[in-house]
């Protein structure tokens, strides 16, 4: 679910959208650079950032100044917040924690934490690029399918445990673990399926099976998976819009005006360099345009709120836009609070769940691939080895892991709009990223940090989802690039599967209890399966584009090979990709070549 890294980066959106990882990544528009306001302002072109990687300011090895490294560090951490805030935000209701302010804060703490960690692992261990790691869409749909069976249902409404709190104070801890109960359980079911699902992830790379499956998905299988993971989020958007349609359209105006309208105009700011002040010219609106949209829509909410024009009752429709509605989320939660393995319980096992939770960890996969392609680029550093890709997926599946140990609820996954920045910053130290991570460790564990989010009204949030859903669906779309739109055997398969996977999913929520084989686990397993839209999208886009016959030109297939032959026909030097500290011995003993995720594998 990654954008490419110039639409991401016009976006200023965190997860979230995906570059087909096996087909490489496109070529971006022109890149604004900092420039000195005396000069001409510069763009160049993303070939030019590869073809020209000493244009970089610091290279993928090299070590900024501390101070820098904390500025650029946090630069990071902006542009990765709007993808992994939403995940929690998203969740909240399917989890029976609409009203439940201290819960909701807790889950964010909880997944900007293992953010930060994944982060370090990925960046210190794994791909050893700059990348950032954090909160996947790819988890969505299959968890909204596991949370939507009948014994998942949210119970019938009860008063929340705010209120509960406000009223009896002192003896509110039993109405909290009442109501605690009912979201751990349902949390504790999709840790589960994550924690299993994720071994796929860890097997495919450890493995080297990773190169042989990828032969055979093609972007007739990719499209329609991105696709329906924007189009089947439309119900979420259109619930958090409702409640206000004015708040929310402000929120959509703020973020195509900063990123759209105002990207190409560059705010002078002040740097110290070469001993002395200079200017320069840098894109901020474009940078930050999701962050600047709904803080500028936060803002008319708050005013509103401030000037009593919203409405005071809950019934009445624009009340869910005041900003005053969720405050004793700030002052209730506690200053700190360090997330822990199993804060929620122990996770539970079911082989519906963990199925279903398969098509995730592959789609994330797929989308991860791609995003080691596009940072090399933009970092400086020569195209990733098949060692480096391996172990980047196993690692990856690692970080799935730690996530379902902690239950944020999600997997994790790289971030192609942080990607994109480094083309913009023209810093692609590593050393940058792994700051980025220790700052969301830091912040992770600030709680009432992580309660200011809750206040963010509903339908700001939703005018965000408006446009990071609908450009998911729209890169899903343009994965057909490659692919021969005039073959009336790829239009058959692209509408075909795209339509299975709104149809089916459409058909079993409107027939709840029709399957019974018998088997009530093999019942759920049908069921999960086939109300999640990515994987019927991807299931038939896979059969069909490998049973029914075509060339590799008209499937794509050739286009991609051209590709990546072009991306690889430089540098050479791959030590950046070695393990730390592990070189001589994995050099002295010949065991280790045979290993496909270490530097010393050597391939037939």
């Amino acid at each position: 679910m990654h954008l490419t890294a110039e639409e991401k980066i016009e976006l200023g959106l965190g997860e979230q959208g995906t570059v087909n990882p096996a087909f490489g990544v496109r070529d971006s528009d022109e890149r604004p650079q900092m420039t000195d306001e005396t000069e001409e302002p510069h763009t160049e072109t993303l070939e030019d950032n590869v073809d020209h990687s000493a244009d970089l300011v610091y290279s993928l090895n090299d070590r900024p100044p501390w101070y820098l490294c904390i500025l650029l560090g946090f630069q990071h951490y902006i542009l990765a917040f709007g993808g992994i805030i939403a995940v929690p935000l998203i969740l909240a209701e399917p989890l029976c924690i609409k009203d439940n302010n201290s819960a909701k804060s807790q889950l964010i703490s909880t997944i900007f934490f293992v953010s930060g960690l994944c982060t370090l692992l990925q960046t210190t261990f794994g791909i050893r690029l700059p990348v950032l790691q954090g909160g996947t869409f790819s988890f969505i749909t299959p968890t909204l399918a596991i949370l939507a069976l009948p014994k998942w249902q949210c119970p019938a409404h009860k008063p929340s445990v705010l209120l509960s709190m406000q009223l009896q104070n002192s003896s509110a801890p039993l109405h909290v673990d009442e109501s605690d109960e009912v979201w751990m359980s349902r949390m504790r079911e999709i840790q589960g399926a994550i924690l299993v699902a994720s071994l796929l992830q860890i097997v495919l790379g450890f493995s080297g099976l990773l190169g042989f499956v990828l032969q055979y998905i093609g972007p007739l299988a990719i499209a329609p998976t991105i696709n329906l993971i924007g189009l089947s989020l439309f119900i979420e958007a259109g619930k958090k819009s409702g409640g206000h349609w004015g708040i929310a359209a402000l929120t959509v105006c703020l973020i195509f005006l900063f990123s759209q309208y105002l990207s190409k105009v560059n705010v002078p700011m002040i740097a110290y360099k070469d001993k002395k002040w200079k200017v320069f010219q840098y894109p901020l609106f474009k940078l930050f345009s999701a962050l600047f949209g709904m803080c500028g829509a936060w803002l008319v909410c708050f005013l509103l709120t401030i000037f009593d024009v919203l409405p005071s009752k809950s019934n009445e429709y624009g009340f869910s836009a005041r900003t005053d509605i969720s405050l004793d989320a700030v002052t209730n939660s506690p200053w700190f609070h360090v997330p822990y393995p199993g804060q929620w319980g122990v996770p539970t096992v079911s082989v519906s769940s963990v199925l279903g939770m398969m098509a995730g960890v592959l789609a994330s996969t797929m989308e991860s691939i791609g995003d080691y392609y596009a940072c090399a680029r933009l970092s400086g550093a020569p195209p990733p080895p098949t060692h480096a890709i391996n172990r980047g997926i196993a690692v990856e599946g690692i970080g799935c892991i730690l996530a379902a140990l902690w239950g944020t609820g999600n997997g994790t996954t790289s971030y192609s709009q942080n990607i994109a920045a480094l083309g913009i910053t023209k810093v692609g130290s590593r050393l940058v990223l792994q700051t980025t991570g220790i700052l969301m460790i830091v912040l992770g564990i600030f709680g009432k940090f992580g309660a200011v989010f809750i206040t963010i009204p509903d339908p700001v949030i939703g005018g965000m989802f408006l446009v990071m859903f609908g450009m998911i669906a729209a890169v899903g779309i343009s994965n057909l690039q490659y692919v021969d739109l005039n073959s009336s055997r790829n239009l058959l398969i692209l509408g075909f599967s795209t339509f299975s996977g709104l149809v089916l999913p459409s058909w079993f929520h409107s027939n709840p209890g029709i399957i019974d084989t018998g088997i009530k686990e093999l019942d759920q397993v049908i069921v999960v399966l086939f109300t999640t839209h990515m994987f019927i999208g991807g299931f038939f886009g896979f059969i069909l584009d490998n049973t029914i016959p075509g060339t590799d030109k008209e499937r794509g297939i050739k286009s991609w090979q051209v590709k990546v032959q072009a991306e690889s026909n430089t540098m050479c030097d791959q030590s950046c990709y070695d393990i730390p500290f592990c070189n001589r011995v994995l050099k002295r003993f010949q065991c280790f070549q045979y290993l496909p995720f270490l530097p010393s594998y050597k391939s037939s």
